[in-house]
């Protein structure tokens, strides 16, 4: 209930305001998908600090940076999980029935809008990831517009089933806790089967839901989706959905809307949408959402007209505040806004886009090199550097193949170091040099998980 949802957050945020957590700080949270990890998080935003989400699926390595990096000075995280390598902060667990020892007493500190309330870790063409600030000013903007606009209420359930390291778990946490709607937990692992995932939302009575469209089209080939009448609204964001999709959507759950939402980590989640109406030959990015400015500019930021592309900027509210200690990159991405208020700044998306005649925005692809498979943001240079740095390769280059419809791969390209044959294997005749040794894709995608999450890992290399 509520009741003992509040309780517990209250005990968590007391706990970490006697550890030191507060206004200005960052806590880690390590936990799997449970009803301990929404009172973990809803506790640390009592306590005024903000969360930074450390998924335990991710690889060691990479956890152990991005808790140092975060500088986070409290780790919450559950009995059983690893705590990461060289972990500098103070441990402390959710679960512990008799953790209160050392918990403030005192009135709660809480957070102004313009105090970090979530840190979220994206993919880096350097080699690293890179971590991005979000106030409670940029979310409570996002998740009062998407409450108001889809009329959610104490009479919906919405699900949550997105990793908490990517944003839309964000909303789909918080969006039914501050509209008293039903918060539906999907068990850990849960987000990837579309049976559990039909069987949940029909047992469950779920009205509201996101997919990922390639996550969408898997749930649409399960048999009885019918099943999930309860569902008056999902919401697609994270890639391309493709009108076919929406077509089928609409064809197999006619009693239920579905918009086309966009928007990048950098600024709260989403700041497009887009009802899904009518023939659907096209499936555009929409309109912006409340308080947010959109422009379709070029190389000297100046507006483009319609039907002309150009880079994506958003203003607004839910800009975010750059990059976590990267001024450098924050300087290149986070411009002056030249059409905004005094002091604002835009949001450099690396998105093409073009404004059609009615208003809408279709988005054309990446003027860089990221991309974007199932839903999932994916830098391929810091997948590059990740190979570079493996022996035996000296040089390295990711790209995306979509060979069938809708199956996009990871493949990578490799350049073989000269090296000895292995032993047993005599050198080719006359050779005056070794020859390249052909690298083990098995040996490279077990070195690739020491450091990177599965959906970063290549299907193939050449």
């Amino acid at each position: 209930t509520y009741a003992e949802l509040d309780r517990a957050a209250d005990r968590i945020a007391r706990r970490l305001t006697g550890a030191g957590a507060g206004p200005g700080t960052l806590v880690a949270v390590s936990a799997e998908r449970s009803l301990d990890l929404v009172a973990g998080l809803l506790g640390v935003l009592r306590s005024g600090a903000g969360y930074t989400p450390l998924d335990p699926e991710y690889p060691a390595e990479r956890l152990a940076f991005m808790l140092a990096d975060s500088g986070a000075g409290i780790l919450l995280t559950q009995r059983g999980l690893p705590v990461p390598e060289g972990c500098a902060a103070r441990v402390l667990l959710l679960d512990d029935e008799d953790g209160q020892e050392g918990s403030y007493e005192g009135e709660l500190t809480a957070p102004g809008a313009d105090d970090i309330a979530y840190m979220i870790y994206t993919s880096g063409s350097t080699g690293r990831p890179k971590g991005v600030p979000n106030t409670h000013r940029s979310i409570v903007n996002r998740l009062r517009w998407m409450a108001r606009t889809y009329g959610v209420g104490p009479d919906d359930r919405v699900l949550h089933k997105t990793p908490t390291g990517f944003d839309v778990s964000v909303w789909e946490l918080f969006l039914p806790l501050i509209t008293g709607a039903r918060l539906v937990v999907t068990a850990p692992g849960g987000h990837k089967d579309a049976a559990h995932l039909r069987d949940t939302i029909a047992g469950h009575g779920v009205t509201l839901a996101h997919f990922v469209p390639a996550m969408l089209d898997v749930f649409l080939a399960e048999d009885d989706v019918e099943r999930c009448a309860s569902l008056r609204r999902v919401v697609c964001s994270g890639e391309e959905l493709a009108p076919h999709t929406a077509r089928a959507f609409t064809t197999r759950l006619p009693g239920c809307a579905l918009a086309n939402l966009y928007g990048p980590t950098e600024a709260a989640v989403d700041v497009t949408s887009w009802e899904c109406e009518g023939e659907l030959d096209t499936v555009p990015i929409g309109a912006p959402v409340d308080n947010t400015r959109l422009y379709v500019l070029d190389a000297e930021l100046r507006p483009l007209p319609p039907g002309t592309p150009g880079e994506l900027h958003i203003g607004g509210v839910q800009v975010s505040v750059g990059y976590h200690r990267r001024p450098g990159l924050t300087a290149a991405r986070y411009v002056p806004d030249p059409y905004g208020p005094p002091g604002s700044r835009l949001y450099r998306t690396g998105d093409l886009a073009r404004w059609r005649a009615d208003g809408q925005l279709e988005h054309l692809g990446r003027i860089d090199q990221q991309v974007k498979i199932r839903g999932q943001r994916i830098e391929p240079g810091e997948i590059e550097a990740a190979l570079r740095a493996e022996p035996g390769i000296t040089a390295a280059a990711v790209i995306v193949r979509e060979d069938n419809p809708g199956d996009k791969r990871l493949v990578a390209y490799l350049v073989a170091a000269d090296g000895p044959a292995p032993a047993g294997e005599p050198a080719p005749e006359g050779s005056a040099a070794p020859a390249p040794r052909e690298p083990d894709p098995a040996e490279l995608r077990t070195a690739l998980r020491r450091t990177l999450p599965d959906y970063m890992v290549p299907a193939a290399f050449v």
